[in-house]
Protein backbone atom coordinates (compact mmCIF):
# COMPACT_ATOMS: atom_id res chain seq x y z
CA UNK A 1 0.00 0.00 0.00
CA UNK A 2 1.49 3.74 -0.74
CA UNK A 3 0.99 6.31 1.26
CA UNK A 4 1.78 9.87 -0.80
CA UNK A 5 1.85 13.36 1.24
CA UNK A 6 0.08 16.01 -1.15
CA UNK A 7 -0.71 19.86 -1.31
CA UNK A 8 -4.18 20.78 -2.14
CA UNK A 9 -5.86 24.38 -3.33
CA UNK A 10 -9.76 23.59 -2.45
CA UNK A 11 -11.33 21.32 -0.06
CA UNK A 12 -14.50 22.53 0.59
CA UNK A 13 -16.70 21.48 -2.44
CA UNK A 14 -20.46 22.28 -3.57
CA UNK A 15 -22.23 18.76 -3.76
CA UNK A 16 -25.33 17.63 -6.05
CA UNK A 17 -26.00 14.60 -3.37
CA UNK A 18 -29.29 14.62 -1.49
CA UNK A 19 -29.11 17.03 1.42
CA UNK A 20 -26.06 17.51 1.13
CA UNK A 21 -24.63 21.55 0.22
CA UNK A 22 -20.86 20.95 0.50
CA UNK A 23 -18.33 17.66 0.69
CA UNK A 24 -15.33 17.77 2.40
CA UNK A 25 -12.66 14.70 1.12
CA UNK A 26 -9.54 14.74 3.02
CA UNK A 27 -7.77 12.27 1.46
CA UNK A 28 -7.76 10.42 -2.02
CA UNK A 29 -8.44 6.59 -2.28
CA UNK A 30 -9.38 4.52 -0.06
CA UNK A 31 -7.51 2.03 1.99
CA UNK A 32 -10.91 -0.39 2.98
CA UNK A 33 -10.39 -2.20 -0.16
CA UNK A 34 -14.21 -2.89 -1.21
CA UNK A 35 -14.33 -4.61 -4.16
CA UNK A 36 -17.77 -2.79 -5.22
CA UNK A 37 -16.51 0.71 -4.66
CA UNK A 38 -17.88 3.37 -7.21
CA UNK A 39 -15.34 5.71 -6.06
CA UNK A 40 -12.34 4.33 -8.56
CA UNK A 41 -13.16 6.54 -10.79
CA UNK A 42 -10.77 9.10 -8.94
CA UNK A 43 -8.53 7.16 -9.95
CA UNK A 44 -8.25 9.17 -13.30
CA UNK A 45 -7.39 12.25 -11.92
CA UNK A 46 -4.18 10.86 -10.55
CA UNK A 47 -1.11 9.03 -11.72
CA UNK A 48 -1.40 6.16 -9.76
CA UNK A 49 -0.73 2.54 -11.23
CA UNK A 50 -1.74 0.55 -8.15
CA UNK A 51 -4.77 -1.04 -8.02
CA UNK A 52 -7.99 0.91 -6.60
CA UNK A 53 -7.64 0.05 -2.78
CA UNK A 54 -3.77 0.23 -2.47
CA UNK A 55 -2.45 3.79 -2.63
CA UNK A 56 -3.60 7.07 -0.48
CA UNK A 57 -3.10 10.58 -0.80
CA UNK A 58 -3.26 12.44 2.58
CA UNK A 59 -3.84 15.98 1.60
CA UNK A 60 -1.49 17.56 4.51
CA UNK A 61 -2.38 21.54 4.14
CA UNK A 62 -6.47 19.95 3.79
CA UNK A 63 -6.87 22.19 7.22
CA UNK A 64 -5.17 25.50 6.09
CA UNK A 65 -6.98 25.65 2.76
CA UNK A 66 -10.83 25.19 4.75
CA UNK A 67 -9.67 27.66 7.16
CA UNK A 68 -8.87 29.67 4.58
CA UNK A 69 -12.69 28.50 2.52
CA UNK A 70 -14.26 29.43 5.16
CA UNK A 71 -13.03 32.93 6.45
CA UNK A 72 -13.98 34.05 2.96
CA UNK A 73 -17.80 33.14 4.91
CA UNK A 74 -19.83 30.70 2.41
CA UNK A 75 -23.47 30.52 2.33
CA UNK A 76 -23.62 27.81 5.69
CA UNK A 77 -24.62 23.93 4.65
CA UNK A 78 -24.80 20.83 5.78
CA UNK A 79 -21.43 19.20 4.88
CA UNK A 80 -20.32 15.92 4.04
CA UNK A 81 -17.37 13.70 5.31
CA UNK A 82 -16.66 12.07 2.68
CA UNK A 83 -18.10 11.63 -0.54
CA UNK A 84 -15.61 9.57 -2.49
CA UNK A 85 -13.25 8.55 0.62
CA UNK A 86 -13.55 7.56 3.80
CA UNK A 87 -12.47 10.33 6.08
CA UNK A 88 -11.61 8.05 8.32
CA UNK A 89 -8.95 5.92 7.32
CA UNK A 90 -6.93 3.44 8.94
CA UNK A 91 -4.14 6.90 8.51
CA UNK A 92 -6.12 9.18 10.11
CA UNK A 93 -4.85 7.63 12.98
CA UNK A 94 -1.47 9.56 12.53
CA UNK A 95 -1.89 13.19 10.24
CA UNK A 96 -5.60 13.58 11.90
CA UNK A 97 -6.69 16.05 9.08
CA UNK A 98 -10.47 15.02 9.99
CA UNK A 99 -10.39 15.55 13.33
CA UNK A 100 -8.65 18.80 12.36
CA UNK A 101 -11.32 19.63 9.64
CA UNK A 102 -13.60 18.62 11.83
CA UNK A 103 -12.49 21.53 14.72
CA UNK A 104 -12.27 24.04 11.81
CA UNK A 105 -16.34 23.38 10.97
CA UNK A 106 -17.24 23.26 14.74
CA UNK A 107 -15.54 26.92 14.97
CA UNK A 108 -17.80 28.42 11.98
CA UNK A 109 -20.63 26.51 13.00
CA UNK A 110 -20.90 23.97 10.42
CA UNK A 111 -23.89 21.32 10.44
CA UNK A 112 -21.82 18.31 9.33
CA UNK A 113 -22.59 14.85 7.98
CA UNK A 114 -20.17 11.87 9.01
CA UNK A 115 -20.46 8.49 6.79
CA UNK A 116 -17.64 5.86 7.27
CA UNK A 117 -16.76 2.41 7.86
CA UNK A 118 -14.31 2.89 10.52
CA UNK A 119 -14.56 2.33 14.10
CA UNK A 120 -11.84 5.31 14.19
CA UNK A 121 -14.71 7.38 14.35
CA UNK A 122 -16.00 7.36 17.86
CA UNK A 123 -12.59 8.57 18.65
CA UNK A 124 -14.28 12.03 17.38
CA UNK A 125 -17.62 11.42 20.14
CA UNK A 126 -16.44 14.88 21.60
CA UNK A 127 -16.20 16.94 19.06
CA UNK A 128 -19.86 15.55 17.71
CA UNK A 129 -21.73 16.23 20.66
CA UNK A 130 -20.26 20.25 20.36
CA UNK A 131 -22.01 20.93 16.92
CA UNK A 132 -25.61 22.38 16.75
CA UNK A 133 -26.78 20.01 14.27
CA UNK A 134 -24.19 16.81 13.49
CA UNK A 135 -25.22 12.92 12.35
CA UNK A 136 -22.82 10.10 12.06
CA UNK A 137 -23.88 6.99 9.71
CA UNK A 138 -22.21 4.04 9.48
CA UNK A 139 -21.90 1.49 6.59
CA UNK A 140 -23.49 -1.81 6.93
CA UNK A 141 -23.57 -3.82 3.61
CA UNK A 142 -23.79 -7.23 5.34
CA UNK A 143 -23.77 -8.37 9.34
CA UNK A 144 -22.24 -11.34 7.78
CA UNK A 145 -18.58 -11.42 8.97
CA UNK A 146 -17.12 -14.03 5.97
CA UNK A 147 -18.84 -12.10 3.67
CA UNK A 148 -17.50 -8.90 4.89
CA UNK A 149 -13.86 -10.01 4.71
CA UNK A 150 -13.88 -11.40 1.21
CA UNK A 151 -16.03 -7.76 -0.10
CA UNK A 152 -14.25 -4.79 1.96
CA UNK A 153 -11.22 -6.74 3.31
CA UNK A 154 -9.68 -4.28 5.42
CA UNK A 155 -12.80 -2.09 7.09
CA UNK A 156 -14.12 -2.89 10.39
CA UNK A 157 -16.48 -5.62 11.02
CA UNK A 158 -20.02 -5.56 11.21
CA UNK A 159 -20.23 -6.14 14.88
CA UNK A 160 -17.57 -3.21 15.65
CA UNK A 161 -19.56 -0.51 13.32
CA UNK A 162 -22.84 -1.50 15.43
CA UNK A 163 -21.22 -0.62 18.25
CA UNK A 164 -19.62 1.97 17.25
CA UNK A 165 -23.33 3.47 16.12
CA UNK A 166 -24.69 2.15 19.75
CA UNK A 167 -21.57 4.31 21.49
CA UNK A 168 -22.19 7.41 19.29
CA UNK A 169 -26.38 7.12 19.83
CA UNK A 170 -25.82 6.89 23.83
CA UNK A 171 -23.62 9.87 23.41
CA UNK A 172 -26.88 12.16 22.21
CA UNK A 173 -25.29 12.06 18.50
CA UNK A 174 -27.83 11.53 15.71
CA UNK A 175 -26.93 7.96 14.27
CA UNK A 176 -27.88 6.38 10.86
CA UNK A 177 -27.33 2.84 9.21
CA UNK A 178 -26.46 3.47 5.28
CA UNK A 179 -27.26 -0.01 4.05
CA UNK A 180 -25.40 -0.03 0.93
CA UNK A 181 -24.80 -1.06 -1.76
CA UNK A 182 -27.23 -3.54 -1.43
CA UNK A 183 -25.48 -6.74 -2.92
CA UNK A 184 -28.83 -9.09 -3.89
CA UNK A 185 -28.65 -12.44 -2.32
CA UNK A 186 -25.92 -11.41 -0.27
CA UNK A 187 -27.61 -8.17 2.17
CA UNK A 188 -30.36 -9.48 4.03
CA UNK A 189 -32.25 -7.03 5.41
CA UNK A 190 -34.17 -7.93 8.11
CA UNK A 191 -30.68 -9.14 9.77
CA UNK A 192 -29.71 -5.92 9.49
CA UNK A 193 -32.30 -4.21 11.07
CA UNK A 194 -32.52 -6.54 14.03
CA UNK A 195 -29.26 -5.85 14.88
CA UNK A 196 -29.20 -1.94 14.57
CA UNK A 197 -32.45 -1.68 16.17
CA UNK A 198 -32.13 0.63 19.23
CA UNK A 199 -29.08 2.60 18.27
CA UNK A 200 -29.87 4.74 14.93
CA UNK A 201 -32.79 7.08 14.31
CA UNK A 202 -32.91 6.25 10.87
CA UNK A 203 -31.70 4.34 8.00
CA UNK A 204 -30.35 5.32 4.34
CA UNK A 205 -30.22 2.86 1.72
CA UNK A 206 -28.71 2.48 -2.06
CA UNK A 207 -29.06 0.07 -4.79
CA UNK A 208 -25.43 -1.96 -5.96
CA UNK A 209 -23.83 0.57 -8.73
CA UNK A 210 -22.14 -1.71 -11.47
CA UNK A 211 -21.34 1.40 -13.81
CA UNK A 212 -18.33 2.47 -12.12
CA UNK A 213 -15.25 0.03 -13.39
CA UNK A 214 -16.59 -2.57 -10.86
CA UNK A 215 -18.00 -4.98 -12.50
CA UNK A 216 -15.58 -6.43 -13.00
CA UNK A 217 -13.97 -7.14 -9.66
CA UNK A 218 -17.28 -7.89 -8.39
CA UNK A 219 -17.94 -10.79 -10.40
CA UNK A 220 -14.56 -12.22 -9.81
CA UNK A 221 -14.91 -12.36 -6.10
CA UNK A 222 -18.38 -14.16 -6.84
CA UNK A 223 -16.57 -16.41 -9.09
CA UNK A 224 -14.36 -17.41 -6.64
CA UNK A 225 -15.96 -17.32 -3.17
CA UNK A 226 -20.36 -17.40 -3.80
CA UNK A 227 -20.21 -19.62 -7.64
CA UNK A 228 -23.71 -20.00 -6.62
CA UNK A 229 -24.80 -16.21 -6.95
CA UNK A 230 -22.62 -15.76 -10.24
CA UNK A 231 -25.66 -16.22 -12.70
CA UNK A 232 -27.88 -14.18 -10.97
CA UNK A 233 -24.82 -11.43 -11.24
CA UNK A 234 -24.60 -11.65 -14.64
CA UNK A 235 -28.05 -11.05 -15.74
CA UNK A 236 -28.49 -7.83 -13.92
CA UNK A 237 -31.21 -6.08 -11.89
CA UNK A 238 -33.69 -4.49 -13.28
CA UNK A 239 -36.02 -1.78 -11.97
CA UNK A 240 -38.78 -4.27 -11.29
CA UNK A 241 -36.03 -6.09 -8.84
CA UNK A 242 -35.14 -2.29 -6.85
CA UNK A 243 -38.76 -2.27 -6.71
CA UNK A 244 -39.28 -4.95 -4.79
CA UNK A 245 -36.39 -4.58 -2.35
CA UNK A 246 -37.61 -0.87 -1.74
CA UNK A 247 -41.09 -2.58 -0.36
CA UNK A 248 -38.82 -4.93 2.02
CA UNK A 249 -36.74 -1.62 2.88
CA UNK A 250 -40.15 -0.03 3.86
CA UNK A 251 -41.44 -3.18 5.29
CA UNK A 252 -38.49 -3.35 7.79
CA UNK A 253 -38.56 0.49 8.64
CA UNK A 254 -42.21 -0.06 9.72
CA UNK A 255 -41.41 -2.98 11.03
CA UNK A 256 -38.89 -2.12 14.00
CA UNK A 257 -39.83 1.58 13.78
CA UNK A 258 -36.92 2.87 12.09
CA UNK A 259 -37.22 6.20 9.58
CA UNK A 260 -36.14 4.98 5.98
CA UNK A 261 -34.48 8.74 5.07
CA UNK A 262 -33.76 7.39 1.21
CA UNK A 263 -33.66 4.92 -1.18
CA UNK A 264 -31.09 5.53 -3.95
CA UNK A 265 -31.22 3.82 -7.26
CA UNK A 266 -28.35 3.52 -9.87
Amino acid sequence: MKVNIIQCKTLLTKSRLPETDYCINPYIGCLHACVYCYARFMKRFTSHKEPWGNFIDVKINAPEVLARELDRKPKKGMVLLGSVTDAYQPVEQKYRLTRAVLEILLQHDFPVSVLTKSILVVRDIDLFKQFSKCEVGLTITTINQRVVRDIEPRSSTPQQRIEALEALHQNGITTYAFIGPILPKITDLEDIFVAIQGKVDFVMAESLNTKCGNRKDILNILKEKYPHYLPFYQLGFDRKYWDEVEKQLMASSKKFNIPLKGFYRH
